[in-house]
């Protein structure tokens, strides 16, 4: 077992829907949905809004100068917060069929971006979706279709390999990245079974932490699908993050799974929890 302890500790509340989890410059920052808000917390719960987005904040990431990405959801667009404000970064688009959501950028700044695929919540059919690359000059191009809702994902510390959670498909798929960026040799890296992916971060044994939504839980998975733990937590799980200074604590991002956006802005059932664990977290994000 990788955890010392299950029961995580609220660090902060008051959030409508927090989601995009990420440890920079000795903070966790976060998406918060229908506040509209970027923001950054220290580790004793602090928070303050570093960037507000009017079509609803998702993934996070940087570029190698510092700059912050941040996936815009619902027109599809990746925006960079410059010194002079929020501007466009990449339009998505020509490959995003359906809202946006979670994405990595790798240490050369490129991009990984997710989407919907569908509308899911209005109860439209399934539909597989393409997983953007979008180069740090702001190119964008296809870098894998037919995936079930590609969500929450990761790339090792080498920077070989890209696993993306597909959250309808229950499992995590892998790829090689090529030098420029494109990824080849696709594969299960865990078939999960009943198991919902979200957001999923990468330790240094090579497991992953994924946040399963469904089932109000987080688990450690390794390469294969074996689950070695499982951490229960009291609302849904969305997103989960390694942290803090020696990257042992492990933030988890909880809410309202069934809520309309009036309600979770009206009851904030939105948290930041935390639980320490063994393995410290790598690669990115």
């Amino acid at each position: 077992m990788t955890s010392s302890s299950t029961t995580p500790q609220i660090v902060l509340d008051g959030l409508s829907f927090g989601e995009g989890p990420r440890w920079h410059d000795g903070r966790l920052w976060f998406s918060d949905f229908h506040t509209h808000r970027v923001q950054a917390m220290d580790e004793d719960g602090n928070a303050e809004t570093i960037v507000e987005v009017s079509r609803r904040p998702s993934g996070l990431g940087w570029l190698p100068d510092g700059r912050l990405l941040v996936v815009s959801m619902q027109d599809r667009r990746l925006m960079r917060l410059d010194p002079g404000g929020l501007v466009e970064h990449a339009d998505l688009n020509g490959v995003a069929s359906f809202d946006c959501n979670d994405m990595v950028v790798d240490g050369q700044g490129r991009a990984y971006v997710g989407n919907f695929g569908y509308d899911f919540a209005h109860g439209e059919a399934a539909k597989p979706a393409a997983l953007a690359l979008v180069t740090p000059d702001g190119a964008v191009s296809a870098a894998a279709d037919d995936l079930m809702f590609p969500n929450g994902t990761v790339i090792t510390p080498d920077g070989s390999t890209l696993i993306v959670g597909e959250t309808f498909g229950h499992r995590l798929t892998a790829f090689d990245i090529a030098a420029d960026g494109t990824l080849s040799n696709r594969r299960v890296w865990a078939d999960l079974d009943r198991v919902t992916p979200d957001g999923i971060c990468l330790d240094e044994a090579g497991g992953i932490w994924v946040a399963d939504p469904t089932h109000h839980q987080c688990v450690r998975v390794v390469e294969g699908g074996e689950i070695s733990d499982r951490i229960p937590t009291e609302r849904a799980c969305f997103a989960c993050m390694l942290g803090g200074a020696d990257r042992r604590t492990l933030y988890l991002v909880t809410g309202d799974l069934s809520g309309d956006e009036a309600t979770l802005l009206e009851q904030r059932p939105g948290r930041i929890e935390s639980v320490r664990v063994e393995v410290p977290g790598a690669g990115w994000p």
